[in-house]
């Protein structure tokens, strides 16, 4: 079976509404079981295009009580209500006002867009299509109308009454409830419509902007849990401080507010002036959050703030657009993070997250370019290949144009689009105009998918000191787009001379070469550099200047060479990961690995972590080698997990008995009873011990004793959970009795119990699977709330290859199962946990059999909905 509704959407389609509203005011009386929403909508007809053309406005789950125009009641036969929107068969040709009033069931609403209520809080979630099911609208970006909205409650049900812009009056009714009205003054869309009602805590403060204007700041949460909120009150005010010295932009409206919920599909929404998060990037103290979780915090705070420029004041024209505001968004919030804390770092786990999530699905069935041509379900859109990728193009672009070139072109962009709901094209104008360039060729980023592969071959001739330098590039066929183009590929690069310092050359050749970077922009082109002394190593794509596979004829000496000399960090960290993920393929293919190399990589590691040059942080994620689905997903096919975690076992208990005398030495080293900082120098500083101790845990004689100790000791979550985490992937005596623990000593704090439920379907033991099934039979486990189940399921279908891909099928149809139940709910979950299948047609045959099986299965015995029902054909058919 098939889901209820197939529908094709195409950019080559779009066209302007024939009417447009200007202007809403909404009265929302917010009542349990069912609210009312009364709405005055101001709506005039586009020139020469709405003659004879009725008014079809959007409309979900609503239950339609009146119906005026200006006033007058509008007749039966005038107008159609259905289960997908409202048809005005005659509008007039002037500026009217249609009123309506509808019935809404928030507490029914388990999908969670649109309004809702969150453990007792009313909120909306309105991105991409969740207004609809708020009232009827022209629920498409491009439609830009001013907002009013008076809401009404009981006040000891809801004392607090918040919605977009600022609050212009409030008061008490008669009855025991009360009314706020909230204006906003920028025209916006209406998936940047937010309110929120409920009983909630709060913490406040106030910045000035760089114009003198005071700017009232508040975080809403659940009641007690204020002493949590600071940390995202400290980014949001660093956030707002950023975007004023790195790109100008100033708030514009005289309140923020943030508010915490507990159910949210997604991690937070930036709505025009209230944003709304998912409790888990709000709330952090050191005893409950990681270190990994104050930066997450840190990091979607300012995203979030980002968006009031890059898609709230300037927005997408339609949803071919999302990458336009999200790709440009991410690349802003990781420039601000890496501005606060460590550059290199912040570059180096930003690829990670990239290749592995990205990569797979540039490779995979649910490959798509970064500006689609066509979707059935917009939602399922909302990926790493619009955020991650996306903000690659946006670095190669600042990359190409250099940071002056860059900020005129975003002055332009500000200046040019401000309140509008604009293209990419348009976007990439901008940079054409303030810099007088061609980036035609560039924009085939946008509209192509897959990841281009990079060949590089070189030859030095020692007579006449020239050095040839040959790329080539490629991009395999991905679902729709057979044949692929040349990509622009901007190459930062060095020469490393035999002392480790950057050589230089006379002359170059060939190709477009700049100081350090070569421009390739065809299918190859050959570099011949001349006044070369001596053979360099190449140092190629510095800072991963384009988002490319990278193959590279070098000898582990060489990567070696590099990994000790490279004067750029990200290609010293790169060098090491190829050196050790050479070796584990190798192996995965057949071919084990000398032990003379091995001898030499655990020399490279030893070296770094002896260095008295390079951070902590750095260190850290040197120490982190390839992991199981590096491996499984470079070797591309004939994937077996079970023999991918052996051989990396093996792997990284020889580099551990190589090296164990340092390991401990540098774990004792960092101990520190200095009191907790989420700072960058005692994150760093903890990170490495812990990326230590993981080791030690896995090869030296008292790492799994070292592993409880920590754990008994620990003064803060990030040391305690790093070693639970160590001891459960490794299956230490103690694991058991420490992930118990674990579960007792947290269990009234849902966010750190999502921390346990992920470690509990982690494990690459047999008994895993029936483990995660106790939990999920559980009638206290909440199956409704998003968090429980993508820390639980999600977390055993994403992080747990050998279990998810057992060679039986359980952990297959386990999967699949859950999301034919989870899809009645919440068809957002159960999309995003089907994804989990993109690389299936990767397995070895028997294990490939079992997943398609399962998928199959899935779609023959269940009606699912448009969400995971797109997810699934394009698995299976792409």
């Amino acid at each position: 079976m098939t889901s209820d509704t197939e529908r094709t959407i195409y950019l080559k389609d779009y066209a302007p509404s024939p009417y447009r509203i200007e202007k809403v005011e909404l009265e929302v009386d917010v009542v349990p079981e069912t609210s009312k929403v009364h709405a005055w909508l101001t709506i005039s007809p586009r020139d020469g295009t709405a003659a004879g053309t009725p008014l079809v406005l959007d409309g979900e789950e609503l239950k339609l009580d009146s119906l005026a125009l200006d006033g007058a009641p509008v007749m039966l036969r005038d107008y159609e209500a259905g289960a997908s929107g409202l048809t005005l068969f005659e509008p007039p040709l002037r500026r009217f006002v249609l009123e309506t009033v509808v019935e809404i069931h928030p507490e029914k609403n388990t999908r969670l867009m649109g309004f809702y209520r969150s453990s007792g809080t009313w909120c909306t979630q309105c991105e991409p299509e969740g207004f609809r099911r708020i009232t009827y609208f022209l629920d498409r970006p491009d439609n830009l109308a001013v907002y009013k909205v008076k809401m009404i409650a009981d006040k000891a049900l809801a004392p607090v009454l918040l919605a977009n812009g600022n609050r212009i009056e409030q008061g008490d009714l008669t009855d025991g409830r009360h009314y706020a009205v909230w204006e906003d003054p920028f025209p916006k869309p209406s998936y940047l419509f937010a309110m929120v009602a409920g009983k909630l805590g709060s913490i406040h403060d106030e910045f000035t902007t760089m114009s003198g204007r005071n700017v009232a700041l508040g975080i809403y949460c659940e009641p007690g849990k204020e002493d949590q909120c600071a940390y995202a009150m400290d980014s949001l005010k660093r956030a707002m401080a950023w975007d004023e010295r790195r790109f100008g932009r100033e708030y514009d409206l005289d309140i923020f507010n943030i508010v915490a919920v507990s159910d949210f599909n997604f991690g937070a929404m930036e709505n025009k002036g209230l944003n709304i998060f998912n409790d888990k990037l709000v709330f952090a103290r050191p005893d409950t959050a990681t270190d990994a979780d104050f930066g997450n915090i840190e990091r979607v705070i300012a995203h979030e703030y980002f968006h009031n420029w890059t898609g709230d004041r300037i927005t997408c024209r339609d949803w071919f657009q999302l990458c336009l505001k999200e790709g440009l968004t991410v690349f802003r919030d990781q420039e601000f993070t890496m501005d606060e804390r460590s550059r290199p770092v912040k570059r180096i786990e930003d690829v990670r997250l990239l290749r592995a999530a990205q990569f797979p699905d540039d490779a995979g069935p649910l490959a798509h370019p970064p500006r689609p041509d066509h979707y059935r379900e917009i939602n399922n859109f909302y990926t790493t290949t619009v955020y991650e990728k996306g903000a690659e193009i946006v670095r190669m672009l600042a990359t190409l144009l250099g940071e002056a070139g860059f900020r005129k072109g975003m002055d332009l962009y500000f200046e040019r689009h401000d309140g509008e709901a604009t293209t990419i094209e348009a976007f990439i104008k901008c940079f054409e105009d303030a810099n007088a360039v061609d980036l035609q060729h560039f924009q085939q980023w946008y509209v192509q998918a897959g990841t281009p592969q990079v060949t590089a071959e070189d030859h030095y001739d020692a007579a006449t000191k020239t050095y040839r330098l040959r790329l080539s590039q490629r991009i395999d066929p991905t679902p729709g787009q057979p044949e692929k183009r040349p990509m622009v590929l901007p190459i930062k690069f060095g020469l490393v001379g035999p002392n480790g310092s950057q050589m230089g050359w006379s002359a170059a050749s060939g190709g477009e070469v700049r100081e350090d970077m070569i421009v390739l922009d065809g299918p190859e082109a050959e570099i011949v550099f001349e006044g070369v002394a001596s053979r360099p190593v190449p140092s190629l794509f510095r800072g991963f200047s384009a988002p490319v596979k990278l193959r590279a004829p070098l000898s582990q000496d060489d990567q070696l060479f590099l990994a000790r000399h490279d004067s750029d960090p990200f290609n010293r960290w790169q060098a090491l990961q190829d050196v050790a993920l050479t070796l584990l393929i190798d192996a995965a293919r057949g071919t084990p690995w000398p032990e003379e190399a091995i001898d030499k990589l655990a020399g490279a590691l030893k070296d770094t972590l002896a260095s008295d040059t390079l951070d902590n942080a750095f260190k850290a994620n040197v120490l982190v080698l390839p992991t199981e689905g590096d491996v499984a997903r470079e070797l591309g096919a004939g994937v077996d997990p079970d023999r991918i975690h052996q051989l990396r076992d093996l792997f990284l208990a020889g580099i551990v008995g190589r090296i164990e005398g340092g390991l401990r030495a540098a774990y004792d080293a960092l101990a520190s009873s200095e009191p907790y900082s989420p700072a960058a120098g005692p994150a760093g500083r903890r990170d490495l011990r812990n990326r230590v101790l993981a080791l030690l845990v896995r090869g030296a004689a008292d790492g799994k004793a070292l592993a409880a100790r920590q754990y008994a000791e620990a003064a803060n979550m990030t040391d305690r959970l790093a070693a639970l985490n160590a001891a459960v992937i490794v299956g230490t005596p103690d694991s058991a009795r420490m992930l118990e623990d674990f579960r007792a000593r947290f269990t009234d704090d849902p966010l750190v119990l999502d921390k346990w439920l992920t470690l509990s379907a982690l494990s690459p033991q047999d008994e895993t699977l029936e483990r995660v099934r106790a939990i999920l039979a559980s009638p206290d486990f909440p199956q409704n709330n998003p968090n429980r189940v993508r820390a639980l399921v999600g977390g055993f279908a994403n992080s747990n290859p050998v279990q998810f891909g057992r060679a039986d099928g359980a952990g297959f149809r386990f999967v699949t199962e859950f999301v034919a139940d989870v899809d009645k709910r919440n068809p957002q979950v159960a999309a995003r946990l089907l994804t989990a299948f993109k690389s299936w047609k990767n397995y070895e045959p028997v294990r490939r059999a079992a997943a398609e099986t399962a998928l199959r299965t899935l779609r023959e015995s269940t009606a699912l909905s448009r969400n995971a029902a797109d997810i699934l054909a394009r698995t299976l058919d792409g």
